[in-house]
């Protein structure tokens, strides 16, 4: 019900009047059963704009941070995100990855849309950086095309650190979905999940035009912030 609200009657409306946002390739979005929609990330206002136009409703995995937060805000985020029935997820690896996995399936199991970003972060700069092969697995497991999403605009209207976005014209581009039946069986092997992964990106660059980086976003953060901690957010 709060789902329900938020996308046709208070944030939804909202969010289309204010950005206007041109939207591409949406006859690729299924009109039922299972699908993961994989997309680009430069801005938190990507949680918000991408659903708000999607006929159905998607699923996100999101950082866990964002249930976690302390003070009015961070309550006020936690649950915000709990009633729109986003699934926290932790970051940290390991243990934690396989919980996410199985948390996706479960999503998928269900005929529902999962969404995911791939770069496992938000990018600090616009550029798109390389993929977590969590994706190729969710796909092949559970036999669910990928549907590329590209998001253009949103990091020039809240990149990261700005609280309150820029009143302009965004644009979302979704591609064809994309299947991987040829690798079924092989979700365990690393090189395949590398493959499928990398064709998602790629399917992601094409759509957004993006300059790419061959490198996970967490760790050239991270050694930016090592390097200058004042200037990274």
């Amino acid at each position: 019900m709060f789902y329900q609200m938020l996308k046709y009657v208070l944030l939804g409306p909202l969010l289309r009047l204010l950005f206007r946002p041109r939207v591409e390739g949406i006859e690729h979005i299924p009109a039922e059963g299972a699908a993961i929609v994989a997309g680009n990330h430069l801005s938190f206002s990507d949680h918000f704009l991408m659903p708000a136009i999607v006929p159905r409703r998607i699923t996100f995995l999101a950082k866990a941070e964002y249930f976690t937060g302390r003070g009015l805000k961070g309550r006020l985020t936690a649950a915000f995100f709990r009633g729109a029935g986003q699934i926290p997820v932790d970051r940290t690896g390991g243990k934690a990855a396989e919980a996410a996995l199985r948390s996706g399936l479960a999503v998928l199991r269900k005929g529902r849309l999962l969404g995911i970003y791939p770069e496992g972060t938000r990018s600090h700069d616009g550029r798109l950086y390389k993929g977590r092969t969590g994706v190729a697995a969710m796909a092949l497991t559970a036999g669910a095309p990928v549907i590329p999403c590209a998001m253009v605009g949103t990091f020039e209207i809240q990149p990261p650190g700005r609280l309150v976005p820029r009143i302009r014209r965004v644009t979302i581009r979704f591609g064809a979905p994309l299947e991987f039946s040829r690798y079924a069986g092989l979700e365990d092997e690393r090189t395949v999940l590398r493959a499928v992964t990398d064709e998602i990106m790629y399917e992601i660059l094409r759509l957004s035009g993006q300059e790419y980086v061959d490198a996970y976003a967490s760790d050239v953060k991270a050694e930016r912030s090592r390097r200058h901690p004042r200037t990274l957010r």
